[in-house]
């Protein structure tokens, strides 16, 4: 099946909302502890393309000691998240920001950890945000990157729309559908790894509509 793009930047206030509205609790648990698990208990991560801000919620409400600047070329998830973060009271750990992935103001080797939950699809060139990705993080850093994996055919494609259950609306599973037919395979995800240089890093389908890239953090 071949790829096709949809839009980079979801940026009304009606697409906000109803995002931060869909249930990936589950999925964002599991992100959330996957990253805890591969950097340091105190750390300086990076959270490209964070949405409306879940993910950082669910990380420093068990790290304290993380400090997370949270990008997103989008302004209204920005807003979303702004409010999602006060009302968690973690201000003083998570810093939003309107930033684009692909050319970040951060300096060289900036960070402990860079972690990224259902970017890359959004990217019609994966490429320049990887090699931000490389320059912004130190030599030892954590990567955590999980994304849509991209159906082999039209058919699984649906199959799997239809799986993901009634609580859906029709609009919420064609961005679904929209958003595997953006996706990468683990293929095209390996040659983009290899491409950058990213060194040390482990590549696996980590679910039946995901795939992984990830690094621990070394000392």
């Amino acid at each position: 099946m071949q790829r096709i793009l949809e839009p980079e930047v979801m940026d009304s206030p009606e697409e906000a909302l109803e995002y931060d509205a869909m249930d990936f609790a589950e999925v964002n648990t599991a992100f959330a502890q996957r990253a805890i698990e591969l950097a340091p208990t105190k750390a300086k991560v990076l959270d490209a393309g964070t949405g409306t801000a879940r993910i950082p919620i669910l990380i420093c409400q068990q790290r304290p000691d993380w400090q997370i600047t949270a990008i997103d070329l989008a302004q209204s998830m920005l807003e979303v998240g702004k409010r999602n973060v006060e009302k968690a009271n973690l201000g003083r750990q998570i810093s939003l920001e309107l930033i684009d992935a692909k050319q970040m103001p951060y300096p060289d080797e900036d960070f402990d950890a860079v972690i990224s939950n259902s970017l890359i699809h959004h990217l019609p060139d994966p490429l320049p945000f990887l090699q931000e990705l490389k320059r912004v993080l130190k030599p030892n850093g954590a990567i955590l990157i999980r994304d849509l994996l991209r159906p082999s055919t039209e058919d699984i494609m649906h199959q799997m729309v239809e799986a993901i259950g009634s609580e859906y609306d029709n609009h919420q599973k064609q961005l679904f559908q929209d958003s595997l037919h953006a996706a990468f395979t683990l293929a095209e995800v390996e040659k983009l790894v290899q491409t950058v240089g990213l060194e040390g890093v482990n590549i696996y389908q980590s679910s039946d509509r995901h795939w992984t890239i990830e690094r621990v953090w070394t000392d």
